[in-house]
């Protein structure tokens, strides 16, 4: 995947109760999305990212207290699902510098992301796989997101503005940066999560996975090459 090409439209097929589950609430909360926010693309990636931020947060807490119990190694999973949340943290301070969402809203965020965190983190107790597969399903979501916000900048009827300096130094970004490149690191950095999540749940599920067919991680904070995910073991 490079910078300017569309990630493929990829849709993991639901498979049994728990990935049905999964693509349901997705669905649901599209749903939802798309009827509160319409075309506020801006004003969406603020509430997506403070939702996105929280899977990977509690499943690499969750997972590190797991292997401590059995002592027994993580095969790369905590540094994965911490970097994940981390960079998702860092799409919504973009979107923060760039939306300036209003007191209100941010009450909105926080009413979100706490309702979601404890939603997860029970989730995540009861069915890693589940939840993992909820996370594949969200980005898959975020990737059409981001992907309408290009159409709305390529046609100008969203403004193409500087990229934040915030995003500049996570992304290492020239200094002439603009919003439209800014999207389109953030729609490959999702595209990557949705990859990983789903083929992290397929590995819970006893399915075999190739890692070869996990999207490439993009360079962040200033430069530094994520970790690269096909080197990393996958396995329950």
């Amino acid at each position: 995947m490079n910078g300017e090409g569309t990630p493929p439209a990829t849709h993991r097929k639901a498979v049994g109760a728990c990935d049905t589950i999964a693509l349901a609430f997705t669905r649901m909360l599209r749903f939802c999305a798309d009827t509160f926010f319409a075309k506020r693309y801006g004003n969406r990636a603020i509430v997506l990212e403070t939702v996105a931020a929280v899977p990977g947060m509690v499943g690499g807490t969750l997972t590190h207290l797991k292997c401590l119990r059995r002592m027994c190694d993580d095969n790369g999973w905590i540094a994965t699902l911490i970097d994940e949340a981390e960079n998702e943290r860092m799409h919504l301070m973009t979107f923060i510098a760039l939306a300036k969402p209003t007191w209100l809203e941010r009450m909105v965020v926080l009413t979100v992301q706490w309702a979601f965190y404890c939603f997860f983190f029970l989730l995540y107790l009861v069915s890693p796989r589940t939840a993992h597969r909820v996370v594949g399903y969200f980005e898959e979501e975020a990737v059409i997101s981001y992907t309408l916000y290009l159409e709305e900048i390529d046609a100008g009827r969203v403004e193409n503005v500087p990229a934040p300096e915030i995003a500049r130094r996570y992304w290492n970004l020239p200094i002439d940066a603009t919003l439209r490149d800014v999207v389109l690191i953030i729609r490959a950095d999702e595209a990557h999560h949705r990859d990983t999540n789903h083929c992290f749940a397929d590995s819970l599920a006893g399915i075999e996975v190739d890692p070869s067919t996990i999207s490439a991680a993009l360079p962040h904070e200033a430069g530094t090459p994520q970790a690269s995910w096909a080197s990393i073991s996958i396995t329950g």
